[in-house]
């Protein structure tokens, strides 16, 4: 077959697959449903903890009891917990599968045909169940032991991480083809056991979210995350995730070894925001040859081609754009001749020795030295004239640029710079789990402290799995 007819095939296979594909909730990605650490966390809950959660359900297993293999009566959140350590699981992947499979974490009256096929082990679709694994104990004995052979055993298996299948599903009313590459282990032993997207393990993905949210819009405002594994960067702001569109966007604005590597799941816990496509302080000229300066995300208008040529930009640097691409972006003020410095500029006062960060006609006090040399390493002092200086607006001091890891000389608090203010880090815990280096903390004088008010404190209760903010 000659290149033409395997394209022709191709093209062919996805105009007959793809009307049919099913729409999922945004944030849900069947490649990648829950993470291996998650799966594996057997450390997750304790005794007590598995029984509160049942007990707050309201389900009739929290005060169940039945025989072991052994014939021992037992209480159902026991066995759940006990089984959970032996075999090395987290005993909310067990929780979730029992309401998955037969509602039984909230169903205050389960009939005994529930309760027999607990977990759905041994009950292919299509025919009953296996009585050889009848009954609430070996149903979640088997599914736990089942599961941990998924995990250290996948290749044994039909379903394997890293490569692609197709599901045909038949939903109610309609027919559904699911297009599926497990992007982990825990993933793809969810399909071994339940080979359907939709419902299957769309409703697996939705219970673990209702029951245990990842919470993971933790990072602050500031923070650039990359999927393990993947070349995509994303600036955190106002709660969304930004994408970069070019190495040039990111690095115009920050340093590569500020980046933090996370699970996808952390990623997805945002919603996305507008793109940064271009490096900071572009020129971009619309086709009504109107040239604009990118700022952060504003676009400030310059005025002529004679500021144009005084300000000393250079045609070259010029990228031409569409007119609605405008949309994007705040407006600014209008660049005028006045405008000496609109990329900023660093100014020492000849009378004082005062450094000043000017930028839009105003005058930012750099406090310490610290503060200069962390946000403008290679930007040089312009000598002027306390006359000169005086005629920009002042404003209050320049503050650190987001993201910045900081710490007293005299103290091992660590802080991080978010919005303007020092966000308190609760612990090593804490620091560890948020992707960060020891090797970036700065050590700061305590007037750099200062400067910045004190935020909320980023405090991650690992053992309950989310995130808790001081305060809430």
């Amino acid at each position: 077959m000659n290149f033409k007819n395997i394209f022709i095939t191709i093209f062919s296979i996805c105009l007959v697959l793809s009307p049919v594909l099913p729409v999922f909730g945004e944030d849900f990605d069947p490649n990648y449903i829950v993470t291996d650490t998650e799966m594996n966390d057997y450390t997750s809950m304790d005794l007590e903890d598995v029984e509160s959660f049942l007990e707050q359900k309201g389900g009739f297993i929290s005060n169940y009891f039945c025989e072991d293999i052994e014939g021992a009566v037992r209480k159902a959140p026991e066995i759940i917990y006990t089984l959970s350590q032996e075999n090395k699981l987290n005993p909310k992947f067990m929780l979730t599968l029992l309401q998955k499979e037969q509602s039984l974490v909230e169903d205050p009256s389960p009939s005994s045909g529930q309760l027999n096929a607990a977990t759905g082990y041994g009950c292919p679709d299509g025919s009953g169940c296996n009585s050889r694994w009848k009954g609430f104990f070996r149903q979640v004995n088997s599914a736990y032991l089942q599961f941990r052979s998924y995990l250290d055993e996948g290749h044994l298996y039909r379903y394997k991480t890293g490569e692609t299948y197709v599901f045909n599903n038949s939903n109610k009313n309609q027919k559904t083809i699911d297009i599926v590459t497990p992007k982990n282990q825990a993933t793809a032993a969810l399909y071994n056991y339940t080979p359907h997207v939709y419902y299957g393990n769309y409703n697996f993905w939705k219970l673990w979210n209702k029951y245990f949210p990842t919470q993971n819009t933790f990072f602050p405002d500031g923070s650039l995350l990359r999927e393990k594994g993947q070349p995509g960067i994303f600036l955190i702001q106002n709660g969304e995730k930004r994408p970069f569109l070019s190495k040039s966007a990111l690095l115009s604005r920050f340093s590569l070894n500020k980046v933090v590597d996370v699970e996808a799941i952390d990623l997805q816990a945002y919603s996305t925001g507008k793109p940064i496509k271009f490096p900071n302080y572009s020129l971009l000229r619309t086709p009504k040859e109107i040239i604009y300066l990118l700022v952060g995300d504003t676009l400030r208008e310059i005025e002529s081609d004679k500021v144009f040529s005084k300000i000393g930009f250079s045609r070259d640097e010029i990228i031409d754009i569409e007119q609605d691409e405008l949309n994007d972006y705040n407006a600014g003020k209008l660049i005028t001749e006045t405008d000496i410095y609109p990329t900023g500029a660093l100014l020492q006062d000849t009378s004082s020795g005062g450094i000043y960060f000017v930028i839009d006609n105003t005058r930012y006090p750099i406090w310490h030295k610290q503060i200069m040399e962390i946000n403008f390493p290679k930007k040089k002092i312009i000598p002027t004239p306390k006359e000169e200086l005086e005629k920009y607006a002042k404003a209050g001091p320049l503050k650190l640029r987001e993201g910045e890891l900081i710490k007293s000389i005299l103290d091992p608090k660590v802080f991080v710079i978010s919005n303007g203010q020092k966000r308190p880090i609760a612990s090593e815990e804490t620091f560890l789990t948020l992707g960060y280096k020891w090797s970036d903390i700065i050590d700061v004088n305590g007037r750099v402290l200062e400067i910045h008010p004190t935020g909320e404190e980023l405090n991650i209760d690992t053992k309950e799995g989310k995130v808790v903010v001081a305060g809430m």
